[in-house]
């Protein structure tokens, strides 16, 4: 193949692939199977860049190691599952996703533009999730029989959206990590225009977080924004303080809701302290590769003394950090933490990096998800679901790309 021809269809696969990303931000939230499809079709044209230029494009990154370490460790905890072969199909299934997301990104985007394409697409499939849960909240869901919310210490609280998510939960914990990119980039723009833009969409974000009634992922903004306000600017937290106020005060339900974390303790406060003690004896009796990867939900009636029904499958241990100590292990744990902790630090110690703002703002955007992330992970296992996984690590290649030297 001649020189000409070759940079022609490399050429031509730099743009499938980066549609193909493209279409994997909008629908990630939107429509899980079409995101897969994406990914898939995106991983085939960059393997067939990857022969054409037998390899030479392949770049490193920070954590490469952690990453290995993470996908190995995961990967040997299958041998001592319950069910080796469910787990090994949960694990390349799952764990697959997550690692071709963050190279297909990571090894393909190289310039500025296409950055801020993705983050509009990501934005706009944030648009049609918010405009789907006041669809939800209007029309009304009756989620007495859904088991989400204690019907006894909270007998008002009828409705909690879940747009385009499995439920509440997850839904909250998706629209924090999006708030917290809107709010990095409010932070770090000047333009007046697109911080009216960015106050607009956060408070809409913000209300259906609140129609989702999630306390923890509630509590989890509140505390990033907190944080970032006292230690950075202090205007900023009181502007978030007022539109607080303001939202507790049209929403009694929310507001009791918010109030319980503190002043009472339902049915599910007490199975989520119930799981983590028996997470805990799980640990203790497999601190090296753990119960198996995606074995959790067979191995906890061996140490259940709280549900006693075999009929409730419980899936997760409603801990982020629990849950993936007790089925990868110590070591498998820890190589996550490194991976989380280690992007995380990435961005939030590079928000001075770029002379564009945007790329400043995004990076503080994506370091507080993370953060988010992590503060979510004490009362709940978001990244439990897929789709919030490889939100994840999609958002670790985002923190990559703008840290390089090279970025056109």
């Amino acid at each position: 193949m001649s020189t000409l021809k070759q940079e022609r269809l490399l050429g031509d696969l730099d743009r499938l692939i980066f549609y193909a990303i493209l279409a994997l931000a909008f629908f990630l939230a939107l429509f899980p199977a079409l995101a897969t499809v994406s990914l898939i079709i995106g991983s085939f044209f960059w393997f067939i860049k990857l022969y054409i230029t037998k390899g030479k494009t392949f770049k490193r990154t920070p954590y490469d190691i952690a990453i290995i370490t993470f996908v190995v460790i995961s990967g040997l905890s299958v041998f001592v599952s319950p069910d080796p072969a469910f787990s090994f199909y949960n694990y390349y299934h799952l764990v697959g996703r997550y690692v071709f997301t963050y190279l297909l990104v990571v090894q393909n985007i190289v310039k500025m533009q296409q950055i801020k394409q993705i983050v509009y697409a990501l934005g706009l499939s944030a648009v049609f999730v918010v405009g789907y849960g006041f669809y939800q909240s209007i029309h009304g869901i009756d989620i007495s029989s859904m088991k989400w919310v204690d019907g006894e210490a909270f007998p008002e609280l009828k409705t909690r959206v879940f747009s385009t998510w499995e439920n509440p939960n997850i839904l909250a914990g998706y629209l924090v990590v999006i708030m917290s990119i809107v709010f990095g980039l409010f932070c770090k723009l000047a333009d007046k225009k697109q911080r009216g833009i960015l106050t607009a969409f956060f408070c809409l974000l913000g209300i259906c977080l609140g129609l989702t009634y999630a306390r923890g992922a509630c509590l989890t903004l509140a505390l990033v924004i907190a944080g970032y306000g006292i230690l950075q600017n202090r205007k900023i937290l009181a502007g978030f303080i007022v539109l607080a106020i303001m939202l507790l005060t049209f929403d009694a339900a929310l507001y009791e809701r918010l109030l319980s974390i503190f002043t009472k303790v339902d049915t599910s406060s007490e199975m989520r302290f119930a799981l983590w003690e028996s997470t805990m004896a799980m640990i203790l009796d497999h601190p090296l590769l753990g119960i198996g990867w995606g074995s959790y939900w067979m191995v906890y009636p061996e140490y259940d003394f709280y549900i006693n029904n075999p009929a409730v499958r419980i899936v997760h241990a409603h801990n982020l950090y629990l849950n993936f100590a007790a089925e990868i292990g110590l070591a498998g744990f820890m190589s996550f933490m490194v991976c989380m902790l280690g992007h995380m630090s990435l961005a939030l110690s590079n928000t001075h990096l770029r002379e564009s703002k945007f790329l400043n703002g995004l990076l503080l955007g994506c370091g507080l998800a993370i953060v988010s992330i992590l503060l979510n992970g004490f009362t709940d296992y978001v990244l439990f679901n897929i789709e919030s996984s490889m939100l994840f690590w999609f958002l670790c290649a985002l923190i990559v790309l703008i840290t390089r030297q090279s970025l056109d």
